[in-house]
């Protein structure tokens, strides 16, 4: 696909997203909307920090982080809301920084088990520290905006399309072809002069201010947070799902997989009342059989949409993927 089709499709994203509660037709379809915003914002983050071959399965630590903090900074500098959000999202890459610089010296699914292990605990210390999370019962906030849904949808897009902006630049910089290195062999992108440690780490910083504003406006948008929703398995998994479905290391993947996958859920949700989340659990693993390079892979387009892939691939691992 030519820049000038990927340039106007990006436009017709933008325009359909900015007219969309202009015809959405009620509050609930707005609500829809801000939701599945919400998850593609979550998916792009996952995939920003999965572009350097890390797999985050605690990535509601990060949600839970940015809710936390807005809150608080809320509560005790009493902060406008919005900018409490960004400032919500930056202390959570700063804790990113200090974690990734301990973790992510870890290869393969040692590092996904630490993220784990960071969520549930955090978890944890959220119910335990009631003075300051309000413990199991929770903390509540005043609501964005004056509870105004088509102002924070606006809020939402305004962030997903700054995410966007932030994953272009880094396809278009030399940041793409050390993320892609160190994805496909660290010891190649060692003998290339690339310190693996140091963009695995600036990688999960920036999934880390993305996944912490997100936390963030969902605290004002919701109004309420308890330790068991923001730091739950479910946003863990969500975030890992949508951008594999969609398709990895792609704009448009984790944008399609979020699209898809909440649209699909709220459906069965009001259509299969008892049981929708079984057939939602085949729907996904009939999808990782059949599309391993998610919907995007599918059109033919996965494979071409880093350049490096195929020069950091090894002989043997060539012969592999051709068989």
């Amino acid at each position: 696909m030519s820049v000038s089709i990927k340039k106007y499709l990006w436009l017709v994203f933008a325009v359909a997203g900015g007219i969309y509660p202009c015809i959405a037709g009620s509050s609930y379809a707005v609500h829809i909307g801000v939701v599945v915003l919400m998850f593609a914002v979550l998916s792009i983050s996952f995939d920003m920090l999965a572009r350097t071959g890390q797999v985050s399965v605690g990535h509601a630590a990060l949600f839970g982080l940015g809710a936390y903090f807005a809150v608080i900074v809320f509560q005790k500098l009493d902060f406008n809301p919005v900018l409490t959000i960004f400032v919500g999202g930056v202390l959570t890459a700063v804790v990113a920084a200090g974690f990734g610089f301990i973790t992510l010296r870890m290869r393969g699914i040692y590092f996904s088990i630490a993220t784990i292990c960071f969520a549930e605990t955090l978890q944890v210390l959220a119910l335990m520290a009631r003075s300051i999370t309000g413990g199991a019962i929770g903390i509540s906030v005043p609501p964005l905006f004056g509870g105004n849904i088509v102002l924070s949808y606006y809020f939402i897009l305004g962030l997903l399309l700054l995410a966007i902006f932030v994953v272009r630049i880094i396809e278009g910089s030399r940041l793409n072809f050390a993320f892609t290195a160190i994805r496909e062999n660290e010891s190649i992108a060692n003998v290339l002069g690339i310190n693996p440690t140091k963009y695995k780490v600036l990688s999960f910083v920036l999934s880390a201010f993305f996944a912490g504003c997100v936390g963030g406006f969902y605290a004002y948008y919701i109004t309420y947070i308890i330790p068991y929703e923001v730091f739950g398995i479910n946003i863990s998994v969500a975030c890992l799902v949508m951008p594999v479905f969609g398709g990895l290391y792609t704009v448009a993947g984790p944008l399609l997989g979020a699209v898809i996958l909440k649209i699909a859920e709220e459906f069965l949700r009001t259509s299969i009342p008892y049981g929708h989340m079984i057939v939602y659990g085949v729907i996904l693993v009939i999808a990782v059989l059949y599309m391993p390079s998610g919907i995007v892979g599918l059109v033919g387009k996965g494979r071409h949409e880093n350049r490096f892939d195929v020069k950091l691939t090894t002989q043997g691992e060539r012969k592999n993927d051709t068989a």
